[in-house]
């Protein structure tokens, strides 16, 4: 804004000095007009990104990668004594590597164990009672501290048989390349601030059943925590495919359709006015894609209209089934022999997931996918609420929402797709309107969303209408 002060008033002066004033203060009140145009439209990027993909380290991650391998096994029921083996090692040495980062950041993280005792049951894969400890970071919002993004990855490993707690699996691609994943975004990201709290958090149990995603998320529950999204990050460093298929460039996010906890009026609406796959998990799906294509062009997401891989879990199931937004984040091409599989030599194959099955520099950037998202999320704006539709029998679509009250607020965004199209296709900006009309688009031959942007770029997670008005 400031240039076109500087150029617009050199132009008046060098040209109308000699003029009455009269002549001049149209020009001007025109030029301020102008500016004031600029200010209020939001730029297209925050260059900022750039430096956080920049700033993370492949080699780093080598390092934590390999800490957790050499722990000998992370089974959620191994050894919780020893100093060098074992899941109590594990997590312990995560907690003090969270309370470094914290240090070097003057204190920004809170760092703790979150505990939940598990009964034994014979008839599941916890056969005793364990206590099951998840290690959180929390990085503290300055305007929003009871709102979260949240990025998770698992601390435990298995073998062949998931209630072998001795044996050596060092599970070193599931899942230590989503746990160092998890550290490394924190050692990065707080170099800044945000006004959204991020929440950085290894999580336990999840091969025995998804018990500490499911604790975790039953407190978020209780608490009211307001969720903007959950990146689940498990397996981010394999690049070479059972398929045969060598492939560093692309990854998967997978996210449910709609949220399991829907009403059944919310059902119905559905049927009538569409929404099939616009759930807030599936919006947090497209949100990631855009985020990577625009700062990250090398890399090649891939959606994946499932929950999980097929009849398969992670740990963003259960923030869904509490009715969180959450998807899962991993390498495209999964190599089964490196999978839950005991150490051996078979026909020649090599079983086993040890450290030479992971490439460092895709865990690199699959972690920087996750930075920048996590970023983008925490410094935006909080998205519209009660985003309401109207245009039934019209040649125009209308849409209103509630004002966000935000000083980093540039205005908002309507976005529109064809109904067979996986991504959002056009977009205007439409300033701070809190209504507006889409002349010329029939609301029958599109889906809609409306995005809260930023000053700095930085917009919203989409959000679909979840009614319909009446428009006059």
């Amino acid at each position: 804004m400031s240039w076109i002060f500087v150029m617009g008033f050199w132009y008046i002066h060098r040209k109308y000095t000699d003029r009455p004033m009269k002549r001049i203060t149209p020009l001007f009140v025109l030029l301020c007009f102008a500016a004031q145009i600029f200010a209020q439209s939001p730029t297209n990027q925050d260059l900022r990104h750039y430096d956080i993909v920049e700033a993370v380290s492949a080699q780093r991650l080598e390092s934590d990668i390999r800490t957790l391998a050499n722990f000998g096994t992370r089974h959620t029921m191994s050894d919780t004594v020893s100093t060098t083996r074992g899941i109590g090692a594990a997590r312990r040495w995560i907690k003090s590597e969270f309370e470094k980062i914290s240090k070097d950041c003057k204190n920004c993280l809170e760092v703790s164990y979150m505990r939940n005792l598990v009964k034994g049951d014979p008839e599941t894969r916890i056969r005793v009672d364990v206590e099951i400890v998840n290690v959180l970071a929390i990085q503290r919002g300055t305007k929003y501290p009871n709102r979260y993004v949240i990025m998770s990855g698992d601390i435990d490993s298995r073998v062949s048989d998931p209630l072998n707690g001795t044996s050596d699996s060092p599970g070193a691609n599931d899942n230590a390349t989503g746990m160092s994943g998890v550290m490394e975004a924190a050692r990065v990201l707080s170099k800044y601030k945000f006004p959204t709290s991020i929440i950085y958090v290894g999580l336990s149990g999840e091969e025995q059943g998804l018990y500490g995603g499911k604790y975790m998320a039953k407190q978020a529950k209780e608490l009211g925590w307001d969720i903007v999204g959950v990146l689940n990050n498990d397996m981010i460093g394999n690049i070479e495919g059972v398929n045969g298929v060598i492939d560093n460039r692309s990854f998967r996010i997978f996210s449910e359709p709609t949220p399991v906890t829907e009403n059944e009026k919310e059902r119905r609406m559905r049927r009538y006015y569409g929404g099939e796959i616009d759930g807030i998990s599936r919006q947090v799906a497209r949100y990631i894609h855009k985020m990577t294509t625009t700062y990250m062009p090398e890399m090649n997401p891939t959606m994946v209209y499932r929950l999980d891989r097929f009849g398969r879990g992670g740990h963003h199931r259960p923030f869904n089934d509490e009715g969180f937004a959450g998807v899962r984040i991993m390498e495209t091409n999964e190599n089964y022999t490196r999978q839950h599989q005991d150490i051996r030599v078979e026909n020649g194959i090599k079983y086993g997931d040890v450290i030479e099955g992971v490439n460092f520099d895709y865990c690199a950037k699959l972690t920087a996918v996750n930075a920048i998202n996590l970023a983008a999320l925490a410094w935006a704006p909080p998205q519209p609420k009660n985003v309401q539709i109207a245009g039934a029998v019209r040649p125009s679509t209308s849409l209103k929402w509630e004002e966000v009250d935000n000083e980093n607020l540039a205005g908002y965004k309507i976005y529109w797709r064809e109904t067979t199209a996986p991504q959002w296709q056009s977009s205007r900006f439409v300033g701070k309107q809190t209504e507006f009309t889409l002349e010329g688009i029939v609301i029958d031959n599109s889906l809609f969303g409306v995005a809260a942007v930023g000053k700095d770029g930085n917009e919203s997670v989409v959000v679909f209408p979840s009614g319909v008005y009446r428009k006059e």
